[in-house]
């Protein structure tokens, strides 16, 4: 089937809804891109995979240290990084409020690079649904003019038709919404799932530290950049 047969159903429904519906898929479109963009760097960075970091952990709690160290000599997630730098400072007999300063700056930087493009996500799902509802008052505004300018030779089909036409519009801005939503609440959870581990790691690292037996050093770590959905 030729190319220009495959996209007539998409240029038709852009010539029914009108320049609404062209505006909505440019959003949908831009939305797809950072979908695919975010879906690579999450799997490229292991996002919600800690089993490397929690096994290192257990070998360092275990005091194989050296193994431990080993296991993450090239640390790929952001929980694996700021395990790993924990391990390392913690050998040195760093002080321990520097250490968590270390590992907070690293967990910092790792976690806004994550939640970048998330802002966007979270525009398109919000906007769409306002542009298709502005699109459907535009075409009802069209259709009552129309019915109008009729006068007394009103014709139902022509009123049904426009009216059909003007819902479409947001019937395709929901389209986008709805699953720019759901995508946007799966990036979030996996970045609040890499924040959690990164949190308890660092703990379970330290308290391996001597002199730090009281509850305030147990204490988790206030890593900042949390996961945040803008609804």
């Amino acid at each position: 089937m030729p190319f220009l047969e495959l996209l007539q159903p998409v240029t038709g429904l852009l010539e029914l809804g009108g320049p609404v519906v062209a505006l909505i898929a440019v959003l949908s479109i831009v939305a797809l891109a950072v979908t695919l963009l975010k879906l690579y760097q999450f799997a490229r960075e292991r996002v919600g995979r800690t089993g490397s970091a929690e096994r290192a952990v257990a070998l360092w709690k275990s005091g194989r240290r050296q193994d431990a160290v080993h296991f993450l000599a090239h640390p790929v997630s952001a929980a694996e990084e700021a395990a790993v730098t924990a391990m390392h400072l913690s050998r040195e007999e760093i002080a321990r409020n520097e250490i968590e300063d270390e590992v907070q700056r690293i967990a910092t930087l790792r976690l806004h690079r994550l939640q970048s493009g998330f802002r966007l996500l979270d525009a398109v799902s919000q906007v769409a649904p306002l542009l298709g509802l502005f699109g459907t008052v535009l075409g009802m505004i069209t259709a009552f003019q129309e019915l109008q300018n009729a006068g007394n030779a009103v014709d139902p089909s022509a009123l049904a038709g426009g009216i059909w036409v003007a819902l479409l519009t947001t019937a395709a801005g929901l389209g986008v919404a709805m699953p720019v939503s759901l995508v946007l609440t799966f990036f979030e959870a996996r970045t609040e799932d890499e924040r959690i581990a990164i949190e308890t790691l660092t703990v379970a690292v330290l308290s391996n530290v001597s002199g730090t037996t009281d509850m305030a050093a147990v204490s988790p770590l206030p890593v900042v950049g949390r996961a945040s959905h803008a609804h």
